[in-house]
């Protein structure tokens, strides 16, 4: 037998007698997700966060996720991203701003999960000098039915 169909039948062989593991049905699930972005002259942000939860008869599992992006031409942009981590808590945050000569565009979305409760909230808002300027919020929470 040649070595490499030796390595193939073990292989086969090993993967053969492993026990998967099954996974749980939710008893109860949800998703929840905002995005937003704004844009004036030469800058744009925009943001996004996004949570899920999953409730089984053994315990409830969480995933979080945000980010966020500014550009300009000629100015200033950032963006930042955390996420907080405390038990059975999730929560994120993300601010993104681009500033170019007093015009600007900035995005904050603010996303949790807190047991049985998922939201999230996208905030914009942009500018330009003498104009009025823009504002947006998108807000979407969820509650998990009782058990």
């Amino acid at each position: 037998m040649k070595p490499i169909n030796l390595i193939a039948a073990a292989s086969i062989a090993l993967l053969a007698s492993t026990s998967v593991g099954l996974a749980e049905e939710c008893n109860a699930a949800g998703a929840v997700g905002t995005a937003g972005s704004a844009s004036a002259g030469d800058t744009s942000a925009s943001s996004v966060g996004t949570a899920g939860t999953c409730r089984t008869d053994g315990g409830t599992t969480s995933s979080i996720g945000s980010g966020g992006s500014a550009a300009t031409v000629d100015g200033n942009a950032q963006s930042k991203t955390h996420i907080n981590d405390n038990g059975d808590k999730l929560k994120a945050q993300t601010k993104a701003q681009a500033v170019d000569k007093g015009t600007f565009s900035k995005s904050r979305t603010k996303t949790s999960t807190d047991g049985d409760t998922l939201q999230s909230t996208t905030r914009t808002m942009s500018h330009v000098p003498g104009e009025k300027p823009l504002k947006s919020t998108t807000t979407k929470k969820i509650i998990l039915p009782e058990q």
